[in-house]
């Protein structure tokens, strides 16, 4: 069967996928009919991916109009508008203006198939990490303000979302560029606020830096932000952490989980961790892998690094390809083994769980779950699991 158009593939970040919700409504308008693919440029198999994505997309639909948005698409302009198959490039900047898609404004009321909502509320990214060409992609932090973040939750849980997920390429560095500088904790303070209804509010990757008291008090104190936090660790080695310009040390990654785990026991632990950056030794990727057990990372992103244009690292003396993805395949497996201890401690213990479209859902942790026929996307429902098939509870 084939798909009906608009199509939107979305490749990378949670933004991406909250900003290609966006697109797709824009394109109902449009006059002629479109595909787009949401471009991702985080490594050089992100790229790959997505002009994979773009072919894909042609043969599927040779006669649509064929847009190409996102990081690749920004960074690499030229080489993505030079593909047969593109008809067109739109950059990130413009991306959610409804001139760009020839759709309306009032499109984004409808925006919303999910059973949570992912709500962008900061794009682009101030700092220099030394690996990243996101910034070259995205542009300085731009911060969305207060009014405007509520007026979005609003309309999505009028269309019955029990989840609002807050999502950014910074979302920690949140309020920098706003009057007064807020932080995070002020915007998510003023969501629960304004609507004492929204059953579950979560945040997606954090800077622990960036945590300050008021975040972690709604973090460890307020029963509304789910038990669960994502930390952009990348390393577990203090040297790697150095020359990647990142503001932390493993010291403070590993002291910031134990506090949040001793202010709310059962809290969850995710991380972004990179494999074989340059110069990485073995002692440096056994710090990779140490961390990992130290605080507990039971929801795991693990990148083998792959060099990006124009970023400092890519000129730094790069560890071997096939070494780099045997260390990024122990990190995953590190990651798996402190995964399924996790899960095993769920068993017999209820929890409220998030039906999603697809017979599955997650809990506050976001430990995912299979879920009895019957049960309506978008229900919350308790579970109490006595069983683990294919890595979920059931």
């Amino acid at each position: 069967m084939r798909t009906i158009l608009p199509e939107v593939v979305t490749l990378g970040c949670r933004l991406n996928l909250a900003e290609s919700e966006v697109i797709r409504a824009m394109l109902a308008e449009a006059e002629r009919p479109t595909v787009v693919v949401n471009s991702c440029a985080v490594t050089a198999e992100a790229v790959r991916q997505s002009r994979r994505a773009v072919r894909r997309l042609r043969r599927d639909h040779p006669d649509a109009r064929l847009l190409v948005t996102g990081c690749a698409a920004t960074i690499e302009a030229e080489s993505f508008a030079a593909m047969p198959e593109v008809d067109g490039v739109v950059a990130n900047a413009g991306k959610l203006l409804p001139a760009s898609w020839g759709g309306s404004a009032a499109m984004l009321q409808s925006s919303q198939i999910h059973t949570r909502a992912f709500v962008p509320v900061q794009t682009g990214c101030d700092h220099a990490c030394t690996f990243c060409v996101i910034p070259q992609g995205r542009g300085r932090s731009v911060s969305t303000p207060v009014a405007d973040v509520l007026a979005t939750v609003e309309r999505h849980l009028a269309l019955g979302v029990r989840e609002v997920v807050l999502t950014g390429v910074d979302v920690t560095g949140w309020g920098a560029d706003l009057p007064d500088t807020p932080k995070l904790g002020v915007l998510v303070d003023a969501i629960l606020r304004a609507f004492p209804a929204l059953p579950r509010l979560r945040l997606s990757s954090l800077d622990g830096v960036e945590i300050d008291d008021a975040l972690f008090e709604l973090i460890t104190g307020e029963d509304r932000v789910m038990p669960h936090v994502h930390l952009s660790l990348q390393s577990g080695s203090d040297m790697v952490l150095k020359r990647m310009k990142r503001r932390h040390s493993r010291a403070d990654a590993i002291a910031l989980v134990h506090l949040l785990k001793a202010a709310r026991p059962g809290i969850a632990v995710g991380a972004d961790l990179i494999a074989g950056f340059p110069t990485e030794d073995e002692g440096m990727h056994a710090d990779n892998l140490s961390i990992v057990r130290e605080c507990a990372v039971v929801h795991g992103h693990v990148f083998p690094y792959s060099p990006r244009p124009g970023t400092p690292a890519a000129r730094m003396p790069q560890v071997s390809p096939p070494l780099v993805r045997e260390r990024a395949g122990e990190v995953r497996a590190t990651v798996a083994a402190e995964r399924a201890r996790w899960l095993q401690t769920r068993l017999g213990k209820p929890a409220q769980v998030l039906a999603e479209r697809d017979g599955t859902g997650h809990a506050p942790d976001f430990a995912p779950y299979r879920l009895p026929e019957g049960v309506a996307p978008g229900d919350l429902v308790t579970i109490t699991p006595t069983r683990i098939i294919e890595g979920m509870l059931a």
